[in-house]
C-alpha cells in the first residue's frame, strides 16, 4: 500500500479509532490498480430477498432486530426445528427441577425399591404426584418441545429419546397412583416418579454443562449492523439535514463528511478521498475514490467530503447481504447431525420396537399389569442418564482444555468434525501475515546517507498513526536513529506529506507523482520492489529524490511449518484473499507454496468453501475479517483469528485467542482427541442399552433371566459414573 493508495488521508490527523480493525496488505500500487473491490455485481449473490425482513440492514431496522433470539449475554442452545434455548432457562430449569426433586426422590420408591434415607406419612404420595407434576410440565418443556420439532422434521433424535422416557414415565406412573389409589387400594402397580425426577434434572444438567462449556455467542449479524452510522446527512434543494438512516431511500443525495461511517452504498457525484473498507472488506486498504465511483455503506471515508446518490439501502445493501450469506450458512450448518442425535435415533426406534414386542408378548404370557410394566421398564431404561451425559462432559472437558491453550470452542459440532478435516481454506492478511507493515528496504541517494533519510523520513511521519507511518517510526527506532525536527507538516492530497525540516522543504511521495512530475527514479528498482509486495515511499527535495523506503507486511514467524505440518497430516491448505494475484502468490512462496485463489469477493469465498465440500472435502475455513464471515459460517468447522473483526469471530465455531496459525495444529490434535472420548463414552451409555433393553423385555426370562428395574437402574448408575471418569481422562494429546 503506497501513499498514493492512501490519497485523501490527512495522516496528521488520522488516528487508529478512525482506522478500526485495519489489516495491511502486501499490496503494491500496481497490484492493486486493477482491484476495485467495489465493483460487485450484487446480484450475482442470488439472494431471496421474500425471506429476508428481518435482514434489512437499515440502522432503525436493526437496531432492534433479535435474530434467532439471540443474546449477547447469555448463549443460546440451538434446539430441533430452528428454536432456541438459552443457557440462563437451563440453569434456572435445573435449580428449580432440583429443588422440586429432592421431596420426590425422599418420598418416591427407587425402581421399587426403598432407600434407607427414604419414608413416607399420610398424604406423602400426594405430594409426590404434585410435584412430579410440576417437573414434567417445567422441567421437561425443553424437550417435549424439541421432541416435537424433531418429528416435525421426521429426525428423532436426543430430545425424543429423552422426552419418551420422561412421557412414558409419568403417564405410567399416573395410572399406577389412580390404580394404587382407586382401581386395586390392595395391590400394587410401581411408579416410575424417582426416575422421572432423576432424569428430568440430570438431563437438564448435561445441557447446562455443555452450554456452559462453550463461550457465549455473540449476534454477527448485529455487529454488522453497528457499522453504520445511525443518520445521514441527505441533500434536498440545496440544504443539507441529517435524517435517521431508516429513513434513507435509494437514490437520494448524500453527503458524507471527512472521516464519516458511509451510511449506505453509493455512487460518488463530487469529491475525492480514501475510503478505508477494512472492516467491510477484511483487507488493509485505503481505496483513492473519486466521481463515479461506486462506495459501500459501513466503510469509513478519509479526510475528503464526498457527495454520492445511494443505490442501495436495507436489504439491497452489500452488508445485509454478506450478512443474508451468513444468516443462510449458519442454518444450513445447524442442520448438521452430531454423534448422540444419530445414535439417540436408533435407539428411539430401537426401544419402541423392543418395548412393543414384550408388551404383546407379556400381556399373552401373564396379563395387562405385567405387559404394561415390561414395556415401561424397557422405555425408561431406554433414556439412561449417561447417555445425556456422555458429550456434556467431554464438551466441557474439551474447551476447558482448550482455553488454556488460546482456544475458544463456540460449536461442538467443530469437535466432532475436526477429526474429518481434509482441506483448510485461510485468508491471507491477518492470518499468514502480521497485518502489519514493516520496512524491509531503506536507501538513501546522492550525498544523502541512510541514517540521515531514516530520520528525515520519521521527522514527517512522527505526528501521524498511519500504518506506513508506524512502520517507519518503528524502524528509526530498532536502528536508534532520532527523528528529525519536522515544522509545518502538511498532507499532500492523494500524495503523501510534506514539511519543513532544517529548513529545507522535503515531501513523502509516491511513484506515480515522481512520474506525473517528471523527476527521475530508479523504475527498474520501484519494480523490483513493488513486484514483491512493498508499498515504497520516495524522499524528495525539490525534484531530486533523496531516498526510499519499501515496507511490507510480514509473514507470521509459524505460518511456514504450520503450512508444512497440514502437508505432512495429509491436509490440502489453500490461500483464499482479495489481494492479486501476484502479490498472493509472492506470499505462498514464501510460506513454501500452497494453492491460491485471489481477488475474491466474500461471496466468492463462500462459493469456493461450497465447491470443495461438494467435491467431498471436509472444510476447514480460517479468516479475520467480515469478508470472511459468509465462508466461516458455510465451513464444516470455522476458525476466526481473535485479533480480527467480531463479525468474524461471531461466524466462527473456534477462535484463535493467540491469533496464532500453530493454534489450528492444536485444534484438530484436541478434536480428534475429544472425538474419540465422545464416541467411547456413547459406546458407554448406548452399550448399556444394548444390554438392558432385550434383557427388561425379558428375552431370557425361560432361563429365569430377567432385568428388574432396580437392577436396571443400578447398571444405569454405574454406566453413569464410568462416562463421567472417562470424559475427565481426556487430555491435549494426538
Amino acid at each position: 500500500m503506497s501513499h498514493d493508495e492512501m490519497s485523501g488521508m490527512d495522516h496528521s490527523q488520522m488516528s487508529h479509532d478512525e482506522m478500526p480493525g485495519m489489516d495491511h496488505s502486501q499490496m503494491s500500487h500496481d497490484e492493486m490498480s486493477d482491484m476495485d473491490h467495489m465493483k460487485m455485481d450484487h446480484s450475482e449473490m442470488n439472494m431471496d430477498h421474500h425471506d429476508m425482513s428481518h435482514m434489512d440492514m437499515s440502522h432503525g431496522n436493526m437496531a432492534g432486530m433479535d435474530h434467532m433470539n439471540m443474546d449477547h449475554g447469555d448463549m443460546d442452545m440451538a434446539m430441533p426445528g430452528g428454536g432456541h434455548m438459552h443457557m440462563s432457562n437451563f440453569k434456572q430449569k435445573f435449580w428449580v427441577s432440583l429443588i422440586a426433586a429432592v421431596p420426590v426422590f425422599v418420598l418416591s420408591p427407587f425402581m421399587g425399591l426403598h432407600l434407607p434415607f427414604q419414608f413416607t406419612f399420610p398424604g406423602s404420595d400426594w405430594i409426590v404426584l404434585i410435584l412430579s407434576t410440576f417437573l414434567y410440565i417445567y422441567g421437561g418443556e425443553p424437550f417435549l418441545s424439541g421432541a416435537k420439532a424433531e418429528l416435525k422434521d421426521k429426525a428423532p433424535a436426543m430430545m425424543t429419546l429423552i422426552a419418551m422416557g420422561i412421557s412414558v414415565a409419568y403417564i405410567y406412573s399416573i395410572y399406577a397412583f389412580i390404580a394404587n389409589h382407586f382401581l386395586s387400594p390392595q395391590g400394587h402397580v410401581m411408579d416410575f416418579f424417582w426416575e422421572l425426577a432423576s432424569l428430568i434434572v440430570i438431563m437438564l444438567l448435561g445441557h447446562w454443562i455443555e452450554m456452559n462449556a462453550v463461550m457465549s455467542a455473540g449476534n454477527a449479524l448485529e455487529k454488522m449492523a453497528a457499522l453504520l452510522p445511525g443518520s445521514a446527512h441527505v441533500v434536498d434543494n440545496g440544504t443539507t439535514r441529517a435524517i435517521p438512516l431508516s429513513d434513507l431511500q435509494e437514490g437520494a443525495t448524500i453527503q458524507i463528511l471527512a472521516g464519516e461511517k458511509i451510511p449506505a452504498d453509493a455512487r460518488i457525484i463530487s469529491g475525492t478521498s480514501a475510503v478505508n473498507e477494512a472492516l467491510v472488506t477484511g483487507e488493509a486498504k485505503a481505496v483513492e475514490k473519486k466521481a463515479g465511483d461506486t462506495i459501500i455503506g459501513g466503510a469509513v471515508n478519509g479526510n475528503g467530503t464526498l457527495t454520492a446518490t445511494v443505490t442501495g439501502t436495507g436489504e439491497n445493501g452489500y452488508l445485509a447481504q454478506v450478512a443474508k450469506l451468513v444468516s443462510e450458512a449458519q442454518a444450513e450448518k445447524s442442520k448438521a447431525e452430531t454423534m448422540a442425535d444419530h445414535v439417540s435415533r436408533w435407539l428411539f426406534y430401537a426401544a419402541m420396537a423392543v418395548g412393543l414386542i414384550a408388551f404383546f408378548t407379556w400381556l399373552a404370557i401373564d396379563g395387562l399389569d405385567t405387559g404394561l410394566e415390561r414395556m415401561v421398564t424397557v422405555l425408561v431404561i431406554a433414556c439412561p442418564h449417561s447417555l445425556g451425559l456422555a458429550i456434556p462432559l467431554v464438551v466441557a472437558r474439551s474447551t476447558s482444555l482448550a482455553a488454556t491453550h488460546g482456544l475458544l470452542i463456540r460449536d461442538r459440532q467443530a469437535l466432532e468434525s475436526a477429526k474429518n478435516i481434509d482441506t483448510i481454506l485461510m485468508d491471507k492478511t491477518g492470518t499468514l501475515t502480521e497485518g502489519v507493515f514493516k520496512v524491509h528496504t531503506l536507501a538513501a541517494f546522492g550525498d544523502a546517507d541512510e541514517k540521515t533519510v531514516l530520520a528525515e523520513f520519521a521527522g514527517l511521519e512522527q505526528s501521524s498513526s498511519h500504518p506506513l507511518a508506524t512502520g517507519i517510526l518503528d524502524e528509526a527506532k530498532a536502528r536508534e536513529v532520532t527523528p528529525a525536527s519536522a515544522e509545518d507538516v502538511q498532507a499532500l492530497q492523494g500524495v503523501g506529506l510534506t514539511g519543513t525540516v532544517n529548513g529545507r522543504t522535503l515531501a513523502i511521495v509516491t511513484a506515480a507523482y515522481l512520474d506525473e512530475n517528471q523527476i527521475v527514479y530508479d523504475k527498474a528498482q520501484f519494480k523490483t520492489l513493488a513486484g514483491a509486495g512493498n508499498s515504497v515511499s520516495y524522499l524528495i527535495e525539490d525534484k531530486t529524490v533523496r531516498g526510499l523506503i519499501a515496507q511490507g507486511d510480514e509473514i507470521k514467524p509459524a505460518a511456514k511449518s504450520f503450512i508444512a505440518q497440514l502437508k505432512k497430516m495429509g491436509i490440502t491448505p489453500i490461500m483464499l484473499t482479495g489481494d492479486n494475484q501476484p502479490a498472493a502468490e509472492a506470499v505462498a512462496a514464501q510460506l513454501g507454496g500452497l494453492e491460491v485463489r485471489a481477488e475474491l469477493k466474500p461471496e466468492d469465498k463462500a462459493r469456493i468453501v461450497k465447491e470443495t465440500q461438494a467435491a467431498g472435502h471436509t472444510v476447514m475455513m480460517v479468516g479475520d475479517g467480515i469478508n470472511d464471515a459468509p465462508s466461516l459460517a458455510s465451513a464444516n468447522i470455522g476458525v476466526a483469528i481473535g485479533a480480527g473483526t467480531d463479525v468474524a469471530i461471531d461466524s466462527a465455531d473456534v477462535v484463535l485467542v493467540k491469533s496464532d496459525p500453530q493454534d489450528i495444529l492444536n485444534f484438530l490434535t484436541l478434536g480428534r482427541a475429544t472425538s474419540r472420548k465422545m464416541t467411547q463414552n456413547l459406546w458407554w451409555g448406548a452399550g448399556y442399552n444394548i444390554l438392558a433393553i432385550p434383557l427388561a423385555a425379558g428375552v431370557l426370562a425361560g432361563v429365569g433371566i430377567i432385568l428388574s428395574p432396580a437392577v436396571g437402574a443400578l447398571v444405569m448408575s454405574l454406566s453413569t459414573v464410568i462416562v463421567a471418569i472417562n470424559a475427565m481422562t481426556l487430555k491435549m494429546t494426538a
